[in-house]
């Protein structure tokens, strides 16, 4: 649990005011990821980003989390649906979590960093905070 208020410190500006959440001054959060940010195999409310959703919620309601995770998704199929995502969301902060699903694949490492470069260069273009939640692959994956 320590590590969702660590992802709300990070994604919450200094001094960023609480307003209801019909308020224009509203921002989105979009988390975009695979399987674990989807919460798939578990009760969707254990997941990472329900927990993130209802600290935000509880403690800074001018930000609107909204996961748009798909299990499977690898960082090629990001790339190719991140524009409509940040067009129909025109979020704040995006929240990238991809690239585990390439690795389990065997993907080349340059593609998926490559992959993942364009996702955000897309977020920044659109002007959107980003980050990018790393992860490791076991050992015997390569």
């Amino acid at each position: 649990m320590r590590h969702i208020f660590w992802i709300a410190a990070l994604t919450i500006p200094a001094g960023a005011s609480c307003q209801p959440l019909h308020t224009p001054a509203t921002r989105n959060i979009v988390v975009f990821g695979d399987s674990l940010s989807a919460a798939y195999g578990i009760p969707r409310e254990a997941g990472w980003v329900n927990l993130l959703q209802q600290e935000l919620q509880r403690n800074h309601p001018l930000y609107r989390l909204i996961n748009a995770s798909i299990s499977g998704e690898t960082a090629a199929g990001g790339r190719q649906r991140i524009s409509t995502v940040l067009r129909q969301h025109q979020p704040y902060l995006v929240i990238i979590e991809l690239g585990a699903n390439d690795g389990l694949r065997g993907a080349n490492t340059h593609d998926i960093e490559t992959n993942l470069g364009d996702i955000i260069a897309q977020a920044r273009n659109g002007r959107a905070k980003v980050l990018l939640a790393g992860m490791k692959l076991p050992p015997n994956y390569g």
